[in-house]
């Protein structure tokens, strides 16, 4: 299904007051927790809204709550990136399409990464085929945009803080306008 801007803002406003892969926050507030890291850290507005909207693949179609603790990977990150590539381009959908090997790259990479994870995040990771190997990383690591799905999923494990203050969504709304074609 071919979605708009405002399509995408109003199912994340509708459908983003679920849980959040056995998270404390909903997926809304993850979204902007993200969004938030981004703009703090100065990224681009692609990363921005490559941040606030990285999990929307969870709520396309039926949506996906729970497959994760069925053992079932729904593959978020590919139906997330196929929506965002057709409204924001590469820029946005590629860090969210690499977001999920990003993970599995860093508790590859890093010592303790691993142990830093949600039990949401350990969970998902089982289903989506655990930690690279030493190959799987080198040749993670190498892909356009890595960098940036690693930055997005250091934002993804920083933004679970249950109340925390963030902008509305329709503030990044302008900013995601200014990258689609389509708004």
């Amino acid at each position: 299904m071919r979605y708009t801007v405002d399509e995408l803002f109003q199912l994340l406003e509708e459908k983003g007051g679920s849980a959040y892969g056995g998270e404390r926050v909903t997926q809304l507030a993850h979204a902007l927790q993200s969004a938030e890291l981004a703009v703090e850290a100065g990224d681009p507005p692609s990363l921005v809204i490559a941040a606030l909207m990285h999990d929307i693949g969870h709520l396309v179609g039926k949506g996906d709550e729970g497959l994760a603790d069925k053992g079932i990977d729904a593959r978020h990150e590919a139906s997330g990136a196929l929506v965002l590539e057709r409204v924001f381009g590469k820029a946005v959908a590629e860090p969210v399409r690499l977001h999920v090997d990003a993970k599995r790259y860093l508790c590859f990479a890093e010592a303790g990464y691993w142990d830093s994870l949600s039990q949401g995040s350990k969970t998902s990771l089982q289903v989506q085929g655990g930690p690279f190997d030493a190959a799987e990383a080198e040749a993670f690591i190498k892909c356009p945009h890595a960098a940036d799905a690693v930055k997005l999923r250091r934002y993804d494990d920083l933004a679970k803080i249950l109340g925390k203050p963030t902008a509305d969504l329709a503030t990044f709304r302008a900013l995601a306008s200014g990258l689609s074609a389509n708004a």
